[in-house]
């Protein structure tokens, strides 16, 4: 009888592999919870320390580095001398190894672990299980990712291929590398004050850092159709998103929903956006997610043909029917209902994602906090940036030492709403930028420029040709304006508010030009560049 055994932390999908393996007549050997799974859901299971012949010990830090668990594991099949040594020891082999590690990367993503929590979840029988039944991989099959139960149950129906193993092998020499890649990566961030260890202030900077990445699947193309690409994730974040339909995607297709998904992800309430080349062409917030869709493509409905759309909310029948409505290029939400599914399928070459919002939008290693770019020839590392100074209503008491109101003219309530609006979406266009919005909508947006002035007069033309008025609406700007003329500008425009970082030696000028128009302006002391 073949000998399997499972030890697993992630128990998904684990009770029905053990009745397959049962099925196909496999001996099942298990550890701890694992094994307290498997009797409660009435299967048989022999336990490690049966195996062992010696107890758990020690809170289950000392199980399965045994002989009798790894000779087992580790003996060739096809040498003499290997199975001689086992049998003389009446040791059994083990043709099977279930195993996935203790959940280090979900443990040191949570603020509030303590250190000892943390070393508490460097497995060491779990690695060396992998590792070994992956070294003998001709002999040993090894699973460590519960999506693969089915396929190696459908291979146990016939002979599992040399390359069904070997596939086996590569996916769990990478899942213990990633897994010692992520230890190392959060210990980089820990620094010893006396006999305390706690997270360093420049945690996101660690002297070291490792990356090892699964290719999800090849892109269509790079940037352009000559260019080859393919597209990549950390084993924490590969799951994160699904492809329902569509043509196959490209890497700008990529760039655009993640860009899209960044600035809904900074609303709570219905938001939407449509981006072309990882600008914003129009964003909105609404009643329900129809409403946000409908105001961001009215926004700037020229632009919005051949777009890349996210929202915030499930797409369901009416949001699919406006979406369809025109040409959009691709589609990211958090999820799409049942019945909206048809009605998306309609366009055929349409890509639809679904994406877990909550992973983008998390704060640890191999998720949103950092972003990396190559540069000549090394690699750039930043912290994700967050507009956290609107992460709260702005209201006629919110001035503080980074937000404040500097003009004479204090905003109106209304202002206030619209002025935290567009701050938000200002920080997500590329700079030099200026955008005009009202409360709800962006109606004007000047991304990309050599200078604020610019970028005031590329949203104005683009309001003008789609007879947009700009009277009464209010403005953002990413950075400082370093003269008066691009305040000069915007007022010419019809803003009547204005919300900018500050910071300039010319702020005075530029608080005085505000004063002259009657603008108010509030300053963030914080500021968004894009590149």
């Amino acid at each position: 009888m073949p000998r399997a055994l499972l030890s697993v932390s992630d128990k998904t999908g684990i009770i029905d592999l053990a009745r397959g393996l049962v099925a196909h007549r496999f001996e099942l050997v298990s550890t701890g919870g694992t094994a307290r799974a498997l009797t409660d859901a009435g299967l048989a299971a022999t336990s490690i320390s049966d195996v062992t012949g010696f107890p758990e010990m020690m809170d289950g830090r000392v199980k399965t580095l045994h002989p009798n668990i790894h000779a087992g594991i580790l003996a060739r099949r096809a040498n003499a001398g290997d199975l001689h040594a086992i049998a003389r020891r009446d040791i059994q082999p083990i043709d099977l190894v279930v195993v996935n590690l203790y959940p280090f990367a979900e443990t040191a993503a949570k603020r509030d672990v303590t250190f000892d929590d943390l070393v508490e979840q460097i497995d060491i029988g779990g690695p060396s299980l992998v590792r070994a039944a992956a070294k003998n991989f001709r002999d040993v099959l090894v699973v460590v990712d519960p999506a693969d139960y089915h396929a190696l149950l459908a291979a146990l129906d016939a002979t599992p291929t040399l390359a069904f193993r070997f596939d086996l092998m590569r996916k769990a020499i990478a899942h213990t590398a990633a897994y010692d890649t992520a230890i190392a990566a959060t210990l980089a961030t820990i620094r010893v004050d006396g006999d305390r260890f706690e997270r360093s202030a420049d945690a996101s900077v660690p002297d070291r850092l490792d990356l090892l990445l699964e290719r999800i699947r090849d892109l269509r193309y790079g940037e352009n159709p000559h260019q080859r690409a393919a597209w990549y994730a950390s084993s924490g974040a590969r799951r994160a998103t699904t492809i329902l339909q569509g043509k196959e995607l490209s890497f700008t297709n990529l760039l655009d929903l993640d860009a899209a998904a960044r600035i809904v992800l900074e609303f709570v309430e219905p938001a939407a956006v449509i981006v072309k080349h990882t600008n914003p062409c129009g964003a909105a917030i609404g009643s329900d997610a129809v409403d946000a869709y409908v105001r961001a493509r009215d926004a700037d409905s020229v632009a919005a043909f051949g777009g890349i759309v996210a929202l915030n909310r499930p797409i369901d029948v009416p949001v699919a029917d406006a979406i369809t409505s025109t040409f959009i290029e691709a589609v990211v939400a958090p999820a799409v209902d049942d019945r909206a599914r048809p009605v998306l399928a309609k366009k055929t070459n349409m890509r639809v994602l679904v994406a877990d919002f909550d992973v983008l939008a998390a704060d640890h290693p191999g998720h949103a906090r950092d972003e990396l770019r190559s540069a000549l020839g090394g690699i750039l590392v930043q912290e994700r940036d967050h507009v956290i100074e609107a992460a709260r209503p702005w209201t006629a008491d919110c001035s503080t030492e980074s937000l404040r109101v500097v003009t004479k003219r204090q905003p109106s309530a209304a202002e206030w709403e619209a002025l935290r609006f567009a701050w938000r979406i200002c920080a997500h266009v590329k700079s030099n930028a200026v955008i005009f919005t009202d409360a709800h909508r962006t109606l004007a947006i000047g991304a990309g420029q050599m200078s604020r002035v610019d970028a005031v007069n590329v949203a104005t033309m683009k309001a003008s040709a789609a007879n947009v008025a700009l009277a009464g609406s209010v403005a953002a700007s990413d950075a400082f304006f370093p003269f008066r003329d691009g305040l000069d500008a915007v007022a010419s425009a019809g803003a009547t508010a204005v919300v900018q970082p500050g910071g300039s030696v010319r702020d005075p000028e530029v608080i005085a030009a505000a004063d002259e128009h009657g603008i108010a302006m509030v300053f963030t002391s914080r500021r968004h560049f894009k590149h």
